[in-house]
């Protein structure tokens, strides 16, 4: 399978607005857009290849990599959301309650903020500690908000939402979301409005109550550099970070995963296919070299539970190291003999190192969380 771009299924929702379709040429008949799946093997929601294949059929399980083998099913979806008001406050359920219900996988997700207009925010978790009891009567009362905290937001940010944790998107808001591959949410205040027929969403109040936290949230920011990346999404399922392209950019992709680039600024081209900001494209596994020109900032996401730092030195060598979540270094390498064009010979051992690493330090990928 070649490089190739991504074309998203497109969403629509009363919260949605006209960015994606205006200022980043995402092509509907809609007045508006909510959000576009830009990554995603959902059979009713696919992506699909520039030709309308959709991009699960046309992929094959060696060029998803080999971390792909350690789910039976595709694990995570990428998303823009473009938020003209604000979305529901809402909550999703972990894996064990979404197993419970039927579906293979719960909704831990990473929200990085894109763009956002002046005083925009999201709701995200309780201020302190509440009872259950609190919550129920705050959600009867529609005063549920004046218990959350409301984080104003600009570019660059990134915030992670653990299954469980309230959330919403404010008004204002464009985000590019990585996510467990789940499209379960239990709403609990939608503002009390109607769509189009008049008739107001539903709400999920006992399924929320379920799988709530209800202790005050405070999450740690993850800005870790990696291969030339800053990383801000780390989980089992997933890794994402942004990466700067200033002319031009030696990547490779080896056997343990794909990677899936999505332009948020800028424009550029990759084995001449153009991209500009709003465009994802699709990098197989084992792909090997490949230069991307331009000038442009990228999310690169990969199917990884675990971090790694991969560079070239200029006095010539290659280093690896591979660390946990924890930004624990678990195993380093050099190789004093190797330059950018030799790239295959790193594909040859990078992989072997992960995996003697876990085993040194007895972990399974699947028990880096």
């Amino acid at each position: 399978m070649k490089i190739s771009k991504l074309i998203p299924t497109i969403k629509d929702a009363i919260w949605g607005g006209t960015t994606l379709k205006e200022k980043y040429g995402k092509k509907t008949d809609n007045e508006r857009i909510a959000e576009t799946w830009e990554l995603s093997f959902d059979e009713k929601n696919p992506c699909y290849l520039e030709d309308g294949t959709p991009l699960y059929k046309a992929v094959t399980q060696k060029e998803l990599g080999k971390r792909r083998k350690d789910f039976e099913r595709f694990p995570m979806l990428i998303k823009l959301i473009d938020a003209k008001s604000d979305l529901s406050i809402q909550v999703h359920p972990n894996d064990y309650y979404a197993k419970k219900m039927g579906a293979e996988y719960g909704k831990n997700e990473t929200w990085y903020i894109v763009s956002a207009e002046e005083g925009a925010g999201v709701y995200v978790g309780f201020k302190r500690d509440v009872t259950r009891e609190e919550v129920e009567e705050a959600i009867k009362n529609n005063t549920i908000v004046s218990l959350l905290n409301f984080r104003k937001v600009k570019s660059g940010d990134s915030i992670c939402i653990p299954p469980g944790t309230v959330h919403a998107i404010g008004k204002g808001c464009l985000i590019y979301e990585i996510q467990q591959n789940c499209d379960i949410t239990f709403r609990v205040y939608d503002y009390d409005r109607t769509d189009a027929n008049g008739n107001k969403r539903e709400l999920h109040v006992a399924q929320a109550l379920d799988v709530m936290d209800f202790t005050a949230y405070n999450p740690k920011p993850i800005a870790i550099k990696s291969d030339g990346r800053v990383v801000f999404a780390t989980h089992r399922c997933f890794t994402a970070g942004t990466m700067k392209i200033e002319g031009r950019r030696i990547c490779y992709t080896d056997k343990v995963s794909f990677k899936c680039y999505t332009c948020i600024e800028g424009e550029g081209n990759v084995e001449d296919i153009y991209f500009k900001a709003g465009d994802t494209f699709f990098v197989p596994a084992s792909y090997g070299r490949y230069a991307i020109y331009g000038y442009s900032k990228l999310i690169v996401a990969e199917m990884r539970a675990y971090i790694y730092n991969a560079e070239f030195l200029e006095e010539g060598g290659f280093v690896f190291e591979l660390l946990d979540n924890k930004n624990r270094v678990l195993a380093s390498h050099k190789i004093a003999d190797i330059f950018p064009e030799d790239v295959e010979k790193v594909d040859e051992f990078t992989y072997e190192v992960m995996q003697k690493a876990l085993s040194k330090v007895h972990l399974s990928p699947r028990q880096l969380k």
